[in-house]
């Protein structure tokens, strides 16, 4: 795996046949077997190899290489002792969203875990990150996403989370009020590109009683401002 960690942006057959000692008919057996399950994807300009999402969930190795996981993770545990709550950081996967880090400073314990899969629809970072995109991109991923009702307060009718990324973006963070698990609230923020899109947010969760919506309007602004701003400085996007 060290050579995906050293080139995070691709790697030749010829290179991999170097460095794993194969013939090149086997690498390239071996890469068709890895494409076809998803785990690597052939870049159609270069024909070099890179790693996918869906190889983070049996390694988080491909994540060390992440700019934004080594520029998050010290601005995100201090957001994590000051709060005392837990702290997620997520990157998007099409329709989905996966998380890449978590800190908890608290007693609790939240069920999340590194690796774990969730849709964009219903979950705080996921709005996060739809709030930053088109209109058209939206509604595409809305159509090929299995939508349903995880809990009861779960949105499943497109117009109304379009009206609610409205006030994401009015407010500059999301709300996942219950909606991917009962007794967890969570107040999310995306991290945007250069272009303004997110492919990466961070949220704050915690137990239901605790995070109530007042604490939430209360503490977001400052959770925001303080720092999604040296987040962004570090990555060279402000």
């Amino acid at each position: 795996m060290s050579i995906w960690r050293r080139t995070p942006t691709g790697v030749s057959l010829q290179r991999l046949a170097e460095e794993t000692g194969l013939a090149k008919s086997t690498v390239h057996r071996l890469l068709a077997s890895l494409v076809g399950l998803g785990y690597v994807v052939q870049d159609e300009e270069n024909g070099h190899y890179r790693l996918t999402l869906k190889m983070f969930e049996l390694s988080s190795g491909i994540v060390d290489s992440m700019d934004i996981m080594g520029v998050a993770k010290a601005h995100l545990e201090r957001l994590s002792q000051r709060t005392g709550e837990a702290v997620h950081l997520v990157i998007r996967d099409g329709r989905d969203i996966v998380y890449i880090y978590k800190t908890e400073s608290g007693p609790m314990r939240m069920s999340s875990r590194v690796g774990l899969r969730s849709p964009l629809y219903c979950t705080g970072v996921g709005k996060a990150i739809l709030a930053t995109l088109p209109g058209d991109e939206l509604e595409d991923i809305w159509t090929h996403s299995n939508v349903q009702k995880l809990t009861d307060k779960t949105i499943t009718d497109l117009e109304e989370l379009r009206s609610q990324l409205v006030e994401v973006r009015a407010n500059g963070y999301a709300i996942d009020d219950e909606e991917n698990e009962l007794g967890v609230r969570c107040v999310a923020v995306a991290i945007p590109g250069a272009d303004g899109r997110a492919e990466s947010a961070f949220s704050i969760s915690g137990l239901a009683p605790y995070m109530t919506p007042e604490r939430i309007r209360r503490r977001s602004p400052r959770w925001r401002w303080m720092h999604e701003p040296d987040i962004l400085a570090d990555l060279g996007l402000r």
